[in-house]
C-alpha cells in the first residue's frame, strides 16, 4: 500500500459513524473492500485504523515472538485488546465501537491523520493539543529521527 497522504476534519454521529472524507476515500479505493482492522493505539490517546492487508504484515511479525515468554504473551494480548474488524459501508461511512469512542474520548469532532500506511482518528481537540506539545521540539526530534541517514549517502 502507498502511504496516504492529508489530514482531514470529519464528525462522528451519534452512532459512532464517520462519513470517510472524499480525498481520503480516494486514496483508500483500491483496499476498501477488505476491510479494515480499528484498535487504541500503544502511545496516544487516539484510534488506529489498519487496512486489513497491513493488519496481516504485522500479525505475521507478532506470530514470530514465542509465545511462552511472559513478556511477549503479555504484549500480544495488550496490543489486540478491543481490536476489532470494521469496514466500510456502501455510503462511505465506518462505525467506531461505543468502547474505542471512549478509550480515545470521542463524542463529535475528529481528525483523520494518516501515519504513513495507517490511519489515526483523534477527538479533534486531543489532536490539536498533541501536536502543539509536540511542535516545540520537533526540530530536534526529526534531527534524531530522520537526520542519522549520513552513512548513506555515496
Amino acid at each position: 500500500m502507498h502511504s496516504l497522504i492529508g489530514t482531514y476534519s470529519c464528525k462522528v454521529d451519534v452512532k459512532g459513524r464517520l462519513m470517510i472524507p472524499a480525498g481520503m476515500k480516494k486514496q483508500l479505493m483500491p483496499i476498501l473492500d477488505d476491510g479494515f482492522v480499528l484498535r487504541r493505539s500503544v502511545f496516544q490517546q487516539c484510534l488506529e485504523l489498519y487496512p486489513m492487508a497491513e493488519w496481516q504484515l504485522l500479525m505475521q511479525k507478532m506470530n514470530k515472538l514465542n509465545r511462552f515468554k511472559k513478556k511477549n504473551n503479555d504484549f500480544i494480548r495488550r496490543f489486540s485488546a478491543g481490536a476489532r474488524i470494521v469496514e466500510v459501508d456502501s455510503n462511505g461511512r465506518l462505525l467506531i465501537p461505543r468502547d474505542l469512542m471512549g478509550i480515545a474520548n470521542i463524542s463529535k469532532d475528529i481528525v483523520l491523520s494518516p501515519s504513513i500506511n495507517i490511519v489515526e482518528i483523534w477527538d479533534k481537540d486531543l489532536y490539536e493539543k498533541a501536536i502543539d506539545d509536540a511542535a516545540m521540539d520537533f526540530a530536534d526530534l526529526a534531527e534524531e529521527v530522520m537526520g542519522q541517514d549520513d552513512d548513506d549517502v555515496s
